[in-house]
C-alpha cells in the first residue's frame, strides 16, 4: 500500500505488515499477472485430486470474479487456502484501502452505521469495535465471513481485511486464525 506518489504524507502509513500463513498462496491483485497467478493455485489445487473440470471452472470463476470486484473497491491482496480435499472454494483473504467518503471516520460510529445497514433475522452479522495493535477496528462476523475495518492512522481511511470461509465456516480454529491474522497488522511510517 502507498501513496499514487509514493511517499505518504508525514504521519501516514506508507504500507502496511501482515503475517499469513505460509500455507495461504498470495495473489498481488496490484500487478497485471494476477489472472495467472491465480490461474496456477486453481490449477494446482485441482491436480491429483480427482476434481471434475467443472468444479474447477466454477472454482476458478467464481475466484476471479471476486478478485475483479476486488480490485474495482480497492483491494490490492488477494491470499487463498485450501482446507478441503476435494477442490471446493478455498478460505480467502482479500485486503482492500478504503478511503473515507461517506464511511464514518469513528470506528463507532462506522460499526453503528453497519449495525443499522445489515438485515434483521437469525442470521444477522455481529458487529463490533475491537482495538487491535494497529489501532480501533470494527468487526463485522457473518456464518462464513468475518471483514475487519481498521481505522488508518491519520483518518484517511479503513485497511479492510475480508476473510471468507465457505466450507468450515467462520467457527472455531477458522475465526481463531482470521483473528490472529487481522491483530498482526502492522502500519509503515
Amino acid at each position: 500500500m502507498s501513496s499514487p506518489s509514493g511517499d505518504a504524507p508525514v504521519g501516514l502509513p506508507r504500507d502496511y505488515r501482515l503475517l499469513v500463513p505460509r500455507e495461504w498462496f498470495r495473489i498481488d491483485l496490484t500487478q497485471d499477472r494476477w489472472r495467472g497467478q491465480l490461474k496456477t493455485f486453481v490449477d494446482h489445487q485441482a491436480e491429483g485430486r480427482h476434481v471434475s473440470a467443472e468444479l474447477t471452472r466454477n472454482v476458478w470463476t467464481t475466484l476471479r470474479n471476486t478478485a475483479e470486484a476486488g480490485r474495482a473497491r480497492g483491494a490490492m491482496e488477494f491470499f487463498l487456502l485450501t482446507t478441503s480435499q476435494d477442490g471446493s472454494m478455498p478460505a480467502s483473504l482479500l485486503v482492500s484501502l478504503m478511503p473515507l467518503g461517506e464511511t464514518p471516520a469513528d470506528p463507532r460510529k462506522y460499526a453503528a452505521w453497519l449495525d443499522m445497514r445489515r438485515p434483521e433475522g437469525r442470521a444477522r452479522d455481529q458487529v463490533s469495535v475491537v482495538d487491535l495493535p494497529a489501532g480501533p477496528a470494527v468487526r463485522v462476523l457473518g456464518a462464513t465471513t468475518l471483514n475487519v475495518h481498521v481505522c488508518m492512522p491519520g483518518g484517511v481511511g479503513y485497511l479492510t481485511l475480508s476473510f471468507s470461509a465457505p466450507v468450515t465456516g467462520m467457527v472455531g480454529p477458522m475465526e481463531r486464525l482470521c483473528d490472529a491474522i487481522a491483530g498482526s497488522l502492522t502500519w509503515v511510517v
